[in-house]
């Protein structure tokens, strides 16, 4: 019973929300759908969202589109209210973008003062000290869910790169770290380390 109980609820809660979702598109775009058939049609809001994303995604792959709406966000991006809610969102969507090149690139493991803490990689670069360029990595350690956390900055060759994807540590984050698997090899991200096993 416990184990059906824990099988079954996430499935269930799952539909619910794809539901809920649906009947909030459907309702939007009722009224649109009776002027112009002049009735409802249950599920035409699904398809016409779906068909509005393929028309943007399309848009916006072609290089016109593409400064069509840069422009069109640079001047939304000039209202108070709007910028303040719109561009944190449309950073950490961005985030998990495979296709962006400010989005979360690989897991890292850096060591702490508390023991090693596992981040996202986000940006790589080189700082000189007076003894020639040195390479450091910048790593996102979430600390509450995913949307807040901390900036970690230490040398590349100090952080260690699990093999997991970067699909597995957002899941690992929430779901508290049971997530986690039970063993993969971490190494330095070069193809001459042999890294070690966990």
């Amino acid at each position: 019973m416990i184990t059906g109980f824990f099988i079954t609820v996430p499935l269930v809660v799952t539909v619910v929300a794809f539901i809920w979702i649906f009947q909030i598109v459907d309702r939007w775009t009722t009224p649109l759908s009776e002027r112009v058939l002049g009735r409802h049609v249950p599920g035409l809001g699904i398809v016409t969202t779906a068909a509005g994303l393929l028309i943007v995604g399309a848009v916006a792959t072609n290089v016109f589109g593409r400064r069509v709406l840069q422009r069109g966000e640079g001047i939304l991006l000039r209202v108070p209210v709007f910028r303040t809610i719109y561009a944190p969102v449309k950073e950490m969507v961005a985030a998990f973008s495979p296709d962006n090149e400010s989005g979360f690139k690989r897991v890292v493991l850096v060591e702490g003062r508390q023991g090693y803490s596992l981040g996202f990689l986000t940006k790589e670069f080189t700082v000189d000290r007076g003894h020639g360029a040195e390479a450091m990595v910048a790593v996102y350690i979430p600390t509450n869910h995913l949307y807040l956390g901390d900036i970690v900055v230490c040398e590349r060759a100090k952080a260690l790169f699990p093999d997991i994807s970067v699909e597995d540590g957002i899941r690992i984050f929430l779901t508290g770290g049971t997530g986690m698997p039970a063993g993969f090899r971490a190494g330095t991200g070069d193809d001459s380390s042999g890294g070690f096993r966990v």
